[in-house]
């Protein structure tokens, strides 16, 4: 069955090991996990490292599966989320590189999936950017197959804000960009961390893509989000979507879980889904954000048998 989890990213303050006791506490069973080399972060939910890949010596995979095998909490992928399209190349060469260290620590854990995002230079349209992409995601592909390791790209299209701005920093923003991907990079172990919070705010169906794609679906982000209406009536629709639209905890924006969870469970995805936190509301303190989660937990539990 599915397995209900969480992204590390919301409590950056912790170490590995506290995060998967905090997800024991709760109730999760399992936890998406960041790795970003250590650094300053350049956007909200960026730069956090509750895995460091370049210090995974023998020991610490040894310790970390203790950890594991004690909480009993999984670790449903490693996460990474940089933008190896930048504009500014040499960002994106680094960001490569890492993303390619990620991949290849995370078969010594005994795991087989990696989540990131394919990236896009936001000043070039989808085509302009499609050469480069290929020649950048081909090798990275490639490493993925020889390690064993899926790579679930998220789909959002990374355009809130206005340095996003026009074309945003990821590509994979829509049903007709992964069929794209998918026929021009060739690999099987290429599919999606799906999010239904980025089709909602394109007013786009949300449950299609999980029958359409269901053999793609590598993971699954739930996140929710809240479209204001008054606010796109008064802006329109080639504003900044922050400026509409604003994420929120599962139950408290514009999904409708129900119907998610039977689509997705009738489509056969039996993989994890892990809540990602992008809610405001409650992020003003350590203790608000592990309520967040525990919040989570029990509204999605209602759709699981966890």
């Amino acid at each position: 069955m599915m397995q209900l989890g969480f992204v590390s990213a919301i409590v950056p303050e912790l170490s590995l090991d506290q995060v998967l006791d905090l997800a024991s506490t709760i109730g999760y069973q399992t936890v998406e996990v960041m790795c970003w080399p250590p650094s300053k972060a350049d956007r909200r939910y960026a730069g956090i490292t509750h895995l460091n890949v370049l210090e995974l010596d023998e020991s610490s995979v040894r310790r970390i599966r203790s950890k594991l095998e004690i909480t009993g909490v999984s670790i449903s992928g490693l996460g990474y989320y940089p933008n190896c399209l930048d504009h500014n190349i040499e960002q994106a060469e680094k960001s490569c590189e890492h993303l390619k260290k990620v991949i290849v620590a995370a078969p010594r854990l005994g795991l087989t999936q990696v989540n990131t995002f394919i990236g896009r230079d936001h000043t070039k349209s989808v085509d302009q950017n499609w050469p480069r992409m290929l020649e950048t995601w081909k090798p990275i592909v490639e490493l993925a197959e020889k390690q064993g390791v899926r790579i679930g790209i998220e789909n959002c299209p990374m355009m809130f804000t206005a340095d996003e701005w026009p074309g945003g920093k990821n590509l994979a923003s829509s049903p007709a960009i992964w069929r794209r991907l998918f026929a021009d990079l060739e690999s099987p172990n290429l599919g999606l961390n799906y999010d239904p919070s980025h089709l909602v705010f394109q007013h786009m169906d949300y449950l299609a893509p999980m029958r359409q794609f269901i053999d793609r679906i590598f993971h699954v982000h739930a996140k929710d989000v809240r479209v204001d209406q008054h606010l796109l009536n008064e802006h329109g629709i080639f504003a900044h979507p922050n400026l509409y639209h604003f994420p929120k905890l599962p139950g408290l924006g514009d999904v409708q879980w129900g119907k998610f969870f039977s689509v997705l469970s009738d489509a056969g995805y039996r993989g994890a889904v892990c809540v990602e936190v992008e809610d405001r509301a409650y992020e003003s303190s350590l203790e608000d954000r592990k309520a967040s989660l525990a919040q989570s937990y029990r509204y999605l539990s209602q759709f699981l048998p966890v």
